[in-house]
């Protein structure tokens, strides 16, 4: 980061999936992955300074759901801030607490339940009233409606997407391979041109990150962190006829923000991977070309570069095409490369990770946009 104390992610719990099991409630669940944070970095509850929720009262089905969370997640007597957009804010939000000079670690949580009765109708709540909740829209009907304006741009992307879908769910079942099956795509159309199995069905999950500054860091002789070296972020207008939906004009000012504090100068080259949010593979394709990996002209013939062995792996945890916890896939994607920058990815980790991208999208058509950028080091960097 620019300016300000450098921070670090010390302690990562990732639990993209969490089975119903009917004797544990949300608050037990976040309780839980609030401590297994803490142990991952090797820190208590006495060196939790501030906490930054990404909380969402419509998925839980409750009025001001951080007051749920706050106990669970230590926040008696302590700083809690909540941001109802997305669990990436809640990062950038802990980050720049702590760039700030006032905290020297932030706890960062999203979780993504499934309480409410309708998600869609969830969704299309946050809507402006007058037009888009009338349609109705949620967001799968608005990334099919971007998929189709993809396909209208560059005849032929179907096949294309075909091809990254399947992909991302081989990669979720070497990841995961007790929840995710890598069978290839397939099933009715539903909202065209999605079909039925195109993107999961919501799960409940949930994140949590531990971040710090490099003077605690280096005090306690934290090992092994993900430092962030580049931030950025942006947001596209609500109303879809005033956007381009085959374009993310968003994610270019966001990358082009991270990358200059991280003083990338060719994204296609300076990445060991990357975690891209793909709610679609048509915006797993969108994204590819805001962020400088590939172009468009490029997608079919460097697909093999982003798979597990290639030059750039890309979701080797099998992103949101494998698992689709909706309120937190984008500060997953973090987690995700932060995780594989400390080697405690598991099962999916890449040797010798050094730099990672991480990228986060939310909202219809991917309205909110964030791009992160993690560098390996020790506690001496």
């Amino acid at each position: 980061m620019a300016a300000g104390p450098r921070v670090g992610v010390v302690g990562v719990t990732i639990r993209p999936s969490i089975p119903d099991d009917g004797h544990h409630s949300l608050e037990e669940h976040l309780h839980d992955a609030m401590k297994a944070t803490l142990a991952d970095a090797g820190l208590t509850t006495d060196d939790l300074e501030g906490i930054a929720v990404g909380a969402n009262d419509q998925y839980d089905g409750r009025a001001i759901t951080v007051m749920m969370a706050s106990a669970p997640l230590g926040g008696v007597d302590r700083d809690i801030l909540s941001t109802p957009s997305s669990g990436e804010h809640a990062f950038i939000l802990g980050a720049l607490r702590i760039a700030s000079g006032q905290f020297r670690t932030q706890l960062v949580v999203a979780w993504s339940p499934i309480e409410a009765s309708s998600i869609p109708e969830a969704q299309r709540l946050a809507n402006d009233p007058l037009f888009h909740r009338r349609l109705p829209l949620d967001e799968l009907a608005a990334a099919a409606l971007q998929a189709n304006a993809l396909e209208h741009a560059e005849p032929g992307t179907g096949r294309v997407a075909d091809g990254v879908l399947a992909a991302g769910r081989r990669n979720g079942a070497r990841a995961f391979p007790k929840l995710v099956k890598a069978d290839p795509p397939k099933g009715r159309p539903t909202r065209w041109p999605l079909r039925e199995d195109t993107v999961p069905k919501p799960v409940t999950g949930i994140v949590a990150l531990m971040l710090a500054s490099e003077d605690f860091i280096r005090e306690r002789g934290l090992d092994p962190v993900a430092w962030i070296s580049g931030m950025g972020w942006a947001t596209e207008t609500a109303f879809l006829g005033d956007r381009d939906l085959a374009k993310a004009p968003a994610l270019e000012s966001a990358a082009k923000q991270a990358y200059g504090e991280a003083g990338v100068a060719d994204a296609a080259t300076a990445f060991d991977l990357a975690e891209v949010t793909d709610v679609t593979p048509y915006q797993a394709l969108i994204a590819l070309d805001a962020l400088g990996l590939a172009s468009r002209a490029q997608w079919r013939d460097k697909l093999p570069e982003f798979g597990p062995d290639g030059r750039l792996p890309v979701n080797l945890s099998g992103g949101v095409a494998s698992l689709n916890p909706v309120f937190c896939t984008g500060l997953i994607r973090i987690a995700e490369v932060a995780n594989q920058l400390r080697g405690r990815a598991g099962a999916h980790q890449k040797p010798g990770v050094k730099r990672g991208l991480a990228h986060a999208a939310s909202g219809p058509a991917m309205q909110y946009q964030t791009v992160i950028i993690l560098d390996a080091g020790r506690n001496a960097a």
